[in-house]
């Protein structure tokens, strides 16, 4: 008995011709199942990635030597710690301070940050090793929004950022400080910013290396001077505009 062609073309069964008329067919059943995997791999891809990244970050919180920071990974990062540990902080227990040469010294929790306008932006995220990640989304409150909140006085020339690390700190002119493109960040490729990232609140200083954007951020401290920050005391450029310092010649970030 004969049977009526389908309105989808060959028989889900049968073959399909191969266009140039040499090699083996290929079922149509295959070539479906090929596209299905094809876009379950696209879909996972995202998962996978943060997957990676989750895993390297926690070792790299337990790997004194530095060496997980050499692994590479699906969103291009690499995760640096100068400390053998750093401890989690949640919303319950987070604190940043704004304090020094200030006329009003604050205490902020992450709600109240978070209540606060928030600027988003979107960079090249550099590294001074010579790594790269592109067109990365950061989003936080502006880092001029609290220094005018806290009132800076007269004489202060800097800002240091400590971190709840307990060792790393970095430094920015007041100039440097104010511009609108450095922000105290909550959020990072569209999400909160993860432990591994330095959350849940970062400095990011978009034009300049990432080693100026502090991870783990606690403490802003107004100053009279710029005191170097952790590398700066090994070596690298405490103004570290990318592709102008560090004997680089990178693109700029902006």
């Amino acid at each position: 008995m004969n049977s009526s062609p389908s309105d989808d073309g060959p028989d889900a069964a049968g073959p399909v011709p191969d266009p140039d008329g040499s090699g083996t067919p290929v079922g149509r059943r295959l070539v479906l199942t090929m596209l299905g995997l094809g876009a379950a791999g696209l879909v996972a891809a995202p998962v996978l990635q943060r997957t990676l990244e989750s895993g390297l970050g926690a070792l790299s919180d337990k790997d004194p030597t530095g060496l997980t920071g050499l692994l590479p990974n699906g969103g291009g990062f690499r995760y640096y710690s100068v400390a053998t540990s750093v401890p989690k902080k949640s919303a319950d227990d987070y604190r940043l301070t704004v304090d020094g040469l200030v006329d009003r010294p604050a205490t902020y929790t992450l709600d109240s940050l978070k209540r606060m306008e928030q600027t988003r932006m979107v960079r090249d995220v550099q590294c001074v090793t010579g790594w790269r990640v592109p067109e990365t989304p950061f989003e936080g409150v502006r880092l001029s929004a609290l220094l005018d909140a806290a009132g800076v006085r007269p004489g202060a020339k800097a800002v240091r950022f400590t971190c709840f690390d307990g060792t790393y700190s970095e430094s920015l002119t007041l100039d440097q400080a104010r511009r609108a493109d450095v922000l105290v960040a909550l959020r990072m490729q569209d999400r909160p910013v993860s432990h591994s990232h330095g959350g849940p609140v970062r400095l990011y200083v978009a034009p300049m290396y990432f080693y100026k954007s502090a991870k783990w951020l606690s403490g802003i401290t107004v100053t009279d001077s710029v005191r170097p920050g952790y590398w700066e005391k090994l070596g690298y450029d405490v103004d570290a505009w990318v592709g102008r310092s560090n004997g680089r010649d990178d693109a700029p970030t902006t």
